[in-house]
């Protein structure tokens, strides 16, 4: 039987338990707000921490979902607390929601620590806000629990299924080829996000729940449930009932999310062929749980992960086809000989209590083990004297034949540099090609922005070219596809071997062997290095020069150095 703690212990009493002027003050303001002792009279205060704003599309629904969540805490004998947090709204904010993940993570954390909480519930879904408030919430060390914000419907165009992001990416390209017109491309702009909720593509969001359900933050199943569906709405009532117990119990992820929690983690990044994105914001995640993630776990699992879920940009359907199918319970299951199985999770059952009923009910959509769609996962960890701390590809998501390739480099120094020549017919370019982009990581973009699927030059698209190797030390979209090596480390700002690259110096890439390599002899890098000057800082004040200053490399998470984990509680806030 779990223990159970006193209203006593329970860590909002210091605020409105003693009989003291200090706590006087903050009982007769919570009067001012027209609550009264029984509302907090021996209840456990619950934070719901909300990221919605008019900005940000993905999280339109989120006052009605956070009203949700406020009826569960009270049928519960809990009381709601519901608190603003900052919005990342991944189309609007330039130049990328990445520089501002550690501003909400940060925020998160001392929002927390700093009022009278014994359990949160975190609602997010846009990319960047599930790993900023999860890592904001496991360095806050309080009980807590996710709740995403759901994908949204899928898309249409006439009699075609639209994917928010890949297919925008996809019509793009005909649109430039001329193989559609203005007018379709309208058409498709109208039809391709057709409700609130986040992209409906396995991008980064639906990696991203799909990571924080299997590491046992959010309630069963509840990862892939649609955005509008009315079982969204029960999920959040549920999950504002279990955060009352979860405070009662005191059941805190921050002590029972360990390594095999993460590698669990993986595992499910793998099996649904999930963002590359999840890479970097995993190893940030870990890093607040004081656990060390290296690349070379991302590498290791993947080898022995099957692929399972036929969903785009890797495959063919959408969210809405994955929870139908059994969604990622169902995936699970079919996989727990690779994973932890014991590992707990919010509710207080383990994850093989949590999946061990779930059934695939669409064999196309979910594969069972016997039938997957590759036998490893759809993520690659690459090194090499070009990325000798590491970079990533989705090679399940590519033309094949880039799978081992060679060809010449022809560098861009930056994302404006590309954009003035990507069209320039003198722009020495083929099919076999390698495009090369430098200054886009943490620091040199800032940011480390979506740049990392690079466009195609129009005269190249025009013959018929769809998929070309492309090099940079940026991220790209979840939604996005191609051979694309990303996150390629150190940097080209900090004088990584990529600023070093020339046009025409060869490139050879081999998936299977996990390298990628620069032919141009050390004598002549080191030539190059000596003459390499770094650009001119971006931010000399401000979040912006905190970030530069503190902000690590894409294999260390880009989270702040200040900010990691060093086993060592905060101490709680004084209240005198």
């Amino acid at each position: 039987m779990t223990p159970r703690r006193t209203p006593e212990q329970l860590r909002s009493f210091r605020w409105f338990g003693p009989n003291d002027l200090r706590t006087f003050g903050q009982r007769s303001r919570l009067r001012q707000m027209g609550l009264g002792p029984e509302d907090w009279v021996g209840k456990p205060v619950v934070a719901i921490l909300n990221t919605w704003s008019d900005i940000n599309p993905c999280h339109l629904h989120f006052k009605v979902l956070a009203e949700n969540v406020k009826k569960g805490v009270l049928q519960a004998g809990g009381m709601p607390l519901e608190i603003p947090v900052l919005s990342l709204a991944e189309n609007f904010m330039k130049p990328t929601t990445m520089l501002y993940r550690n501003l909400l993570a940060m925020e998160t954390e001392e929002v927390l620590r700093s009022h009278p909480i014994d359990a949160a519930v975190l609602l997010g879904a846009c990319d960047k806000t599930t790993p900023a408030l999860i890592m904001g919430a496991l360095s806050a060390e309080l009980p807590f629990l996710f709740v995403p914000g759901g994908p949204m419907l899928r898309g249409q165009w006439r009699d075609q299924t639209l994917g928010s992001g890949t297919d925008a990416w996809k019509y793009w390209a005909e649109l430039r080829a001329g193989k559609i017109t203005q007018e379709d491309w309208c058409e498709i702009e109208d039809g391709i996000a057709r409700s609130h909720g986040h992209c409906m593509t396995m991008g980064t969001a639906s990696t991203m729940t799909a990571i924080t359900e299997t590491l046992g933050l959010t309630l069963p199943g509840a990862s892939s449930i649609p955005a509008s569906d009315a079982r969204h709405w029960r999920m959040a009532a549920e999950s504002g009932r279990q955060a009352v117990e979860n405070a009662w119990t005191d059941l805190n992820p921050s002590r029972f999310l360990g390594k095999s929690a993460f590698h669990n983690a993986i595992v499910a990044d793998m099996a649904v062929g999930g963002s590359t994105n999840a890479i970097v914001h995993l190893v940030a995640m870990a890093g607040r749980a004081n656990v060390k993630l290296p690349l070379e776990d991302f590498d290791t699992i993947s080898r022995k992960t099957p692929r399972l879920a036929d969903l785009r940009p890797a495959g063919r359907f959408l969210m809405e086809d994955f929870y139908f199918a059994g969604g990622l319970p169902s995936t699970l299951a079919q996989l727990l000989d690779l994973l932890d199985g014991d590992c707990i999770t919010v509710n207080g059952k383990t994850l093989r209590e949590n999946v061990a009923d779930a059934k695939i009910w669409n064999g196309e959509v979910i594969r069972s083990r016997e039938n997957p769609l590759s036998a490893e996962g759809g993520t690659a960890v690459l090194r090499g004297n070009l990325c000798p701390d590491g970079a990533v590809i989705k090679h399940s998501a590519m033309e094949q034949r880039f799978l081992k390739h060679r060809g010449p480099a022809v560098v861009f120094k930056n994302y404006p540099d590309l954009a003035k020549r990507l069209d320039d017919p003198s722009l020495p370019i083929t099919a076999d090609s390698v495009m090369v982009l430098q200054g886009a990581g943490p620091i040199g973009a800032p940011g480390m922005p979506e740049w990392g699927m690079l466009p195609l030059p129009k005269r190249l698209l025009e013959t018929g070219v769809r998929d070309l190797l492309r090099i940079s030390d940026a991220r790209m979209s979840g939604t996005s596809y191609g051979a694309c090596v990303l996150h390629v480390a150190p940097e080209a700002a900090i004088g990584g071997p990529l600023a070093l690259v020339r046009d025409g110096d060869m490139i050879a890439l081999d998936v299977a062997a996990r390298t990628l390599t620069l032919e141009v002899a050390d004598d002549e890098l080191a030539r190059r290095r000596a003459e390499w000057k770094p650009a001119p800082r971006h931010y000399e004040r401000g979040y912006g020069a905190l970030f530069l200053n503190e902000v690590t490399q894409a294999n260390e998470g880009c989270d702040f150095r200040f900010l990691h984990s060093n086993g060592k509680p905060t101490p709680e806030p004084a209240i005198h």
